[in-house]
């Protein structure tokens, strides 16, 4: 190797590396491993690398907004629907409410053996049950108080006591107790 002195008081070097190449230096600043300008590039990518990031985050922040929202409206949309088929329920459970006094004239009649009336009751009871009315047969069955209403009592087994006499037809709608049975215990 030879070194000469240049203008600047500093050394040059015909190097080695470089196959001695006159004009050949190494930049200050220069990527060395990617052989291009300094820093440009990487800094380029770097931003383009965190803009990505960024945008991953917020499609990520928004898809799991969208996923909630959507969750949110298919709860509300079962919440209503079962409000209005609540509300359904009750307001037809209030119309056999008021059917019920009808059906008690009906067995009544029946049970005096009035002509003609079995037909009718047995209509108006088979549409009806066909709708959700259930008809209550507390007979020889223990008095549970949450079906049965106790009129009368009798004296018997204190421990069991039971329905022994029916003196008013109970009755549920869709599996809720619409009128409790009026009921003779013994017991």
């Amino acid at each position: 190797m030879s070194t000469a002195s240049g203008p600047g008081g500093r050394g040059q070097e015909a190097r080695a590396d470089d196959g001695g190449r006159p004009g050949s230096t190494l930049d200050e600043g220069a990527d060395p491993a990617a052989g291009g300008p300094p820093s440009e590039t990487t800094e380029a990518e770097e931003q383009v690398e965190h803009d990505i990031d960024v945008l991953l985050s917020e499609r990520n922040q928004f898809k799991d907004i969208a996923l909630r929202l959507q969750a949110d409206f298919e709860n509300y949309r079962k919440r209503a629907d079962r409000q209005v088929a609540d509300e359904v329920d009750r307001a037809t459970g209030r119309l056999v409410d008021e059917l019920l006094p009808v059906l008690d004239a009906c067995e009544a009649a029946f049970a005096h053996g009035v002509e003609g009336v079995e037909p009718i009751w047995s209509a108006l009871l088979g549409a009806l049950q066909r709708q959700g009315l259930e008809v209550m047969d507390p007979m020889a069955m223990p008095f549970d108080p949450t079906e049965h209403e106790a009129v009368m009592h009798e004296p018997g087994d204190a421990g069991h006591p039971e329905v022994v006499e029916v003196f008013r037809t109970g009755y549920r709608w869709k599996g809720k107790v619409l009128r409790a049975a009026m009921v003779k215990v013994k017991g």
